[in-house]
C-alpha cells in the first residue's frame, strides 16, 4: 500500500512539475546560455508540493516530462521522510531553495520592458513599442512659410526685375569686361560689347531652351527659327560672342587655380549663390540633394554616375525649398576638400555648410541615405534643427537587432537613444527601410492595409524637393553642347536664377503664371533695352542719309514692302527710308479744312498725353 501511495505521489509531483517548467517558458522570453549546467536539489515531498501548488497555474501545462528518481528504497517505507532527487537543466530563470541560491543569468525582458541594446559604435538604443510617447521633447519648429526678403519685395515689380536679383548688374558688368578683355587680346583691338547686347545675348539662350531645334543655324533658319531670335541679334553675331565669353582675368587664372579648382567662373558663382542666399526665406522643411548637369567637358571634377539618366556630367549640392522648390543654396562638387577636417565625413560637411545660413530656426532637413547619420542629427541638433532621412543597416550605429531582413510584410519596429529615433519598416517581405528621425517624439501607424509609420510617410512627402526642382530646370534648360566646363556651369547658373526669378516674381506679385510664359517674357524683357538701341540706332542713320540720291544715281528701295529690288529716288517723310514706287502709300485727296482740323486734334491729344505723363511722375508740375 504504501508503495502504491508512493508512486501516486510521484506522479502527482511529476504532472505538477511538468505545469511549473511549462509555465516558466511560456510567460519569459529568454536567450539560451552559452553552456548548460546541471544541478541537484534535494526537496522533501511535503517541501515539493507546496511550492509547486503556490506557483503552478495548472492550465498552462505543455505536457512536458520530467523524471523523478528516489535516492533509494529504504526511503519507500517513510513517506514523510522520503526525498525526491531532481535532475534538469538550468534555463535563465531561477528559484531559492533552503539550501542554496542559484546564480541568475542575464536574460531579455519582454517587449514593455526596459530593453537595451549598444550598437557596434557604442550608441546605446532602447527597442520601443508603437505608438507609445518616447522619453525626449523635440524642439520648437518653424513655423512661417518660405517667402522673399523684405529686400527682394521692396526691389521686385517685374521680371527682369526678378532675374536681376540673382544675376546681377555688377556680375553682367564683370563678364561684359573679361569677354572683351578676351576678344581685345584673340581678335581685333577694338572689338567691344555693350551691356544691353549681352542682356541680348542671354534673352536668346533662354529661347533657344523654348524652342528646340537640330542645331544652332536653325534659331535662324526661315523654316524653323524662331522670330524673337531672328530679330534679336544676328547669328553670327552671337556666335562671335560665345565664343569669347569668359568669367574672370585670363591673366591671373593660372595662379588662382591653384588653391581653387572652379577659379575660372567662381567669382561670378559666387555671387550667384550669395544672392540666392539673401533673396528669401525657406519655410519648416528643406531638401538635400544632389544634381548632376549633364555635360562631357573636359575637367578634372566631371562626375560619372550610373543610375543618372545623363551618366557624366558636374556634380551639385543643393538645398531647396519643399513647397516652392527655390534654390536656398547649392555647392559644387570639386573633388577632395583639403580645407575639410580629416574626421570629418563628406555627406556631414556638406550638410552643415548648405544648412549654415538657415540654421539656429528650428528647420528640418530631409535627406537620404548617402547623407544620414546619427552624428549629423547631433550637430544639428545642436544648432537647433531637426533631420528626417533613410540610413544605410551598414552603418555601424544601426542596432544588431533591427538589420533582420526577413520580417513579416508591414511590421515596424522602434528603436530609440539620446534625441533621436529609428524606424525599421518591412514594406515587402525582404525590404526593410530604415528611418532616422530627430522631429518625432512618437512613432504611430497609419489604420490602413500597409500600416505604414508616420515617419515614412512625412519622408515620401518631403524628400522629392531637389528632384522636382531638377525637373522644372530640365523641361526648358538652356543647356546646349559645349567644350568649356565654364560655360556649362553657366547655363546650370542660368536655369537656376529662372526658376528663383519665377518663384520671386509669383510671391511678390501675387500672379500665377506658367514658367514657360515667364521665361518668354523674361526674355523679351531682357533684350528690349537691346532692341530700343538698335532701333534708334538705324532710326539715327537713316536720318543722316540725303534726301534725294546723287545727280545721276538711284538708291535701292528700303522698305521693300510690295518689290523686291527696284530703285527709289524719294524718302519717306516718317522713317527717312528710300521708297520706290510700289511700296508708297497712296493719299486721298482732301481739303485744307480737313487737314487743319485733323492737325488741331493731333495737338490736344499730344497735349493731354503730356499732362498725364506729367501728373504721374510729378503731381505737383501741373499747372
Amino acid at each position: 500500500m504504501r508503495g502504491n501511495s508512493f508512486c501516486a505521489e510521484v506522479d502527482k509531483i511529476s504532472l505538477h512539475i511538468a505545469y511549473y517548467f511549462s509555465a516558466l517558458k511560456n510567460s519569459v522570453v529568454y536567450e539560451p546560455p552559452l553552456q548548460e549546467k546541471k544541478m541537484q536539489i534535494r526537496l522533501t515531498t511535503r517541501q515539493a508540493l507546496e511550492m509547486i501548488l503556490s506557483e503552478v497555474n495548472p492550465c498552462d501545462s505543455d505536457g512536458e516530462d520530467i523524471e523523478l528518481q528516489p535516492d533509494s528504497d529504504s526511503e519507500l517505507s517513510d513517506l514523510s521522510s522520503v526525498q525526491v532527487k531532481f535532475h534538469f537543466i538550468l534555463f535563465p530563470i531561477s528559484f531559492q531553495t533552503n539550501e542554496e541560491t542559484a546564480p541568475q543569468p542575464k536574460k531579455r525582458a519582454r517587449l514593455g520592458t526596459d530593453l537595451t541594446e549598444t550598437a557596434k559604435d557604442g550608441t546605446v538604443w532602447r527597442e520601443e513599442q508603437v505608438g507609445t510617447r518616447l522619453p525626449f521633447t523635440p524642439i520648437k519648429a518653424y513655423a512661417a512659410d518660405g517667402e522673399p526678403t523684405a529686400k527682394a519685395r521692396k526691389s521686385i515689380s517685374s521680371r527682369l526685375q526678378s532675374f536681376l536679383c540673382f544675376i546681377t548688374l555688377d556680375m553682367l558688368h564683370s563678364i561684359q569686361e573679361w569677354t572683351i578683355q578676351h576678344a581685345q587680346e584673340t581678335e581685333h583691338v577694338h572689338w567691344f560689347m555693350a551691356l544691353p547686347e549681352l542682356m541680348a545675348f542671354i534673352a536668346i539662350v533662354i529661347l533657344r531652351g523654348l524652342t528646340k531645334v537640330p542645331s544652332l543655324r536653325d534659331c535662324w533658319s526661315a523654316n524653323l527659327g524662331n522670330p524673337h531670335i531672328i530679330g534679336t541679334m544676328p547669328r553670327n553675331r552671337f556666335q562671335d560672342i560665345m565664343q569669347h565669353l569668359r568669367f574672370d582675368d585670363r591673366s591671373t587664372r593660372s595662379d588662382r587655380a591653384k588653391t581653387d579648382k572652379f577659379a575660372a567662373i567662381s567669382s561670378v558663382w559666387g555671387s550667384f549663390v550669395t544672392n540666392c542666399i539673401t533673396s528669401y526665406n525657406p519655410g519648416l522643411h528643406i531638401t538635400v540633394d544632389e544634381q548632376l548637369f549633364p555635360s562631357k567637358t573636359r575637367c578634372c571634377f566631371l562626375q560619372y554616375i550610373a543610375t543618372k539618366p545623363d551618366k557624366f556630367g558636374i556634380k551639385f549640392w543643393v538645398a531647396c525649398d519643399l513647397k516652392s522648390k527655390y534654390i536656398c543654396n547649392v555647392l559644387p562638387y570639386l573633388g577632395k576638400d583639403p580645407s575639410r577636417p580629416s574626421g570629418e565625413r563628406l555627406s556631414e560637411n556638406v550638410v552643415m555648410r548648405l544648412m549654415e545660413p538657415f540654421l539656429d530656426k528650428g528647420r528640418n532637413v530631409t535627406t537620404d541615405n548617402f547623407f544620414t547619420s546619427l552624428s549629423l542629427a547631433h550637430k544639428l541638433l545642436s544648432r537647433k534643427t531637426t533631420i528626417l532621412g533613410t540610413v544605410n543597416k551598414i552603418r555601424r550605429e544601426i542596432p544588431q537587432s533591427a538589420r533582420h531582413t526577413d520580417r513579416n510584410e508591414f511590421t515596424t519596429q522602434v528603436f530609440s537613444t539620446t534625441a533621436a529615433t529609428l524606424t525599421a519598416y518591412a514594406a515587402k517581405r525582404k525590404k526593410t527601410v530604415y528611418i532616422l528621425s530627430s522631429m518625432h517624439s512618437m512613432i504611430q501607424t497609419e489604420n490602413t492595409t500597409n500600416r505604414k509609420p508616420n515617419t515614412i510617410t512625412l519622408y515620401n512627402t518631403t524628400k522629392c524637393g531637389v528632384d522636382v526642382m531638377d525637373q522644372m530646370v530640365r523641361e526648358y534648360t538652356v543647356r546646349t553642347g559645349t567644350r568649356r566646363w565654364p560655360v556649362a556651369v553657366f547655363y546650370n547658373m542660368i536655369d537656376m536664377a529662372a526658376l528663383n526669378a519665377h518663384v520671386l516674381y509669383q510671391a511678390c506679385t501675387g500672379r500665377q503664371e506658367r514658367q514657360v510664359d515667364f521665361l518668354l517674357e523674361l526674355a523679351r524683357e531682357l533684350a528690349n533695352s537691346h532692341m530700343c538701341a538698335k532701333k534708334a540706332r538705324k532710326e539715327q542713320l537713316l536720318r543722316t542719309q540725303p534726301s534725294t540720291p546723287s545727280p545721276g544715281k538711284r538708291a535701292m528701295c528700303q522698305v521693300k514692302h510690295q518689290c523686291k529690288n527696284n530703285h527709289a529716288t524719294v524718302r519717306c517723310v516718317h522713317c527717312y527710308r528710300y521708297t520706290c514706287g510700289k511700296c508708297r502709300r497712296e493719299i486721298p485727296w482732301q481739303c485744307q479744312d480737313l487737314i487743319s482740323d485733323y492737325l488741331d486734334n493731333l495737338k490736344i491729344k499730344t497735349r493731354s498725353v503730356c499732362l498725364h505723363q506729367r501728373s504721374f511722375l510729378n503731381p505737383s508740375s501741373l499747372p
